[in-house]
């Protein structure tokens, strides 16, 4: 059977990711993807795709408004463009997309196996037919409005899908993952997330198989005009008086399947100390503190590193190499890059460019054999977790209010522009402070 890897909520927002960030979103989201496939391999790339948490936790490393539906599109995006020129080297193929793209997904997965040797005519199949899964099977009260199929060389794929309810003003992601997959209507979903709305028609969960044989036997017996008959029969009997209609027998309830977790993201945009697992935020920050000193300046050696780099590397190392469980609260990841809304501080772009520049650099190098400076981005993560049980630090009202007012200095950047100095800096005052914030980030 498939794994499901759980649910959650997430809000509508509108708006579209501005061009610099897009572009810093790709640069990001490839070599991070390289990363995880040099050291875990393809498949794992494509377990951690179809990890709801994970992908949230992806998208608010990037730069992405943390709890939005946006996240998806934006990701989905970033990784189409940044995986293509990278395909025949890392095996990796991302097709469909929002709106359009979404419809134009079998004739790309026909393109790629053409490329690679793959039935792209049965993997077109499957594209269809797990869109029509999500939007005929399972009657939830979202409108499907992206797919995402994304397939390696070997076969295996991920697909990620996303409907709306825009009544509600939430949103509702499914994840599927090839592996284990036994069946397209029985539990095929490797997660599901998004609010619950009340009584939720489910034909693919693995309860629901005697529904599904009742279903076709009720078509063959009946026929269509038949099934409409008895439905009506149905809906007068519900109207009429009390003790009027047949009772009917009230069938064994299957045992409940396991339960999932369940990511509630709110609808307030700001990050708050409730979002938060202060103490993991904690064992990130000191294992920056402890780590980068001797790691990034004696290993790395990357031109601009300094310690607000490290710290957004620490978040960055967690992606990379953090167990699922650690990706509970997403907010977390967007203290590396904040978020193009300002939420929870501007984009430090200086701050994202080190970042790139310096996986970037350490991919490359293990590419050619030396693996010390992946090794010293690992560390940071494992230096993390041994820290956060005893680790101090500031609170992240404190944390977001100094990120806000060095914005400036890093280079805070969002939708409505570049951040302003502060009034009470003068000129020189100014030209001072973003030579030392250079040198910090």
């Amino acid at each position: 059977m498939s794994r499901r890897s759980g649910s959650a909520d997430l809000p509508l927002h509108g708006g579209r990711v501005p061009h610099w960030l897009g572009q810093r979103m790709t640069r990001l989201g490839a070599v991070m993807s390289e990363a995880i496939v040099h050291e875990y391999g393809r498949d794992e790339l494509l377990r951690r795709l179809a990890h709801p948490f994970w992908f949230q936790s992806f998208g608010a490393v990037m730069g992405m408004d943390w709890h939005s539906s946006g996240i998806t599109t934006s990701v989905i995006g970033a990784l189409k463009r940044g995986l293509a020129p990278l395909s025949g080297e890392l095996g990796i193929h991302v097709c469909g997309g929002r709106g359009r793209h979404s419809r134009a997904t079998p004739e790309e997965l026909v393109a790629v196996g053409q490329r690679v040797g793959l039935d792209g005519t049965a993997l077109a199949t499957t594209s269809r037919l797990v869109a029509k899964v999500d939007s005929a099977a399972v009657q939830d009260g979202f409108d499907l409005y992206l797919h995402a199929f994304i397939v390696s060389d070997d076969g295996r794929w991920v697909v990620i899908q996303q409907g709306m309810n825009g009544e509600r003003g939430q949103a509702r992601r499914y994840h599927w993952l090839s592996e284990d997959l036994t069946s397209f209507v029985d539990s095929p979903h490797a997660a599901i997330e998004g609010p619950g709305q009340g009584n939720i028609v489910n034909l693919v969960d693995r309860r629901a198989q005697a529904s599904r044989s009742a279903q076709v036997e009720l078509l063959q017996v009946l026929g269509a005009d038949g099934i409409a008959r008895e439905f009506g029969k149905m809906e007068r009997d519900r109207f009429a008086p009390a003790g009027s209609s047949s009772e009917s027998a009230v069938a064994n309830t299957p045992p409940q399947l396991e339960l999932l977790p369940h990511l509630m993201l709110p609808d307030h945009h700001d990050v708050r100390a409730s979002d938060i697992v202060t103490r993991r935020l904690h064992g990130n920050l000191a294992a920056a503190e402890a780590c980068g000193p001797r790691d990034f300046t004696e290993l790395l050696k990357v031109p601009g590193v300094g310690a607000r780099t490290v710290r957004a590397l620490a978040l960055v190392a967690e992606v990379l190499h953090g167990a699922p469980c650690r990706f509970t609260d997403p907010a977390r990841f967007s203290l590396a890059h904040g978020g193009k809304d300002r939420h929870p501080f501007p984009v430090p772009t200086r701050v994202y460019d080190h970042t790139i520049n310096v996986l970037k650099t350490a991919v490359n190098n293990a590419k050619l054999g030396r693996e010390e400076q992946l090794a010293a981005i690992r560390r940071l993560d494992e230096q993390a977790r041994r820290l956060e049980r005893h680790a101090r630090g500031p609170d992240v009202e404190s944390l977001i209010a100094e990120e806000q007012r060095r914005s400036h200095d890093y280079g805070g950047r969002s939708v409505f522009g570049w951040e302003p100095a502060p009034h009470e800096v003068q000129s020189e005052g100014d030209d001072l402070a973003g030579i030392r914030a250079w040198r910090e980030c």
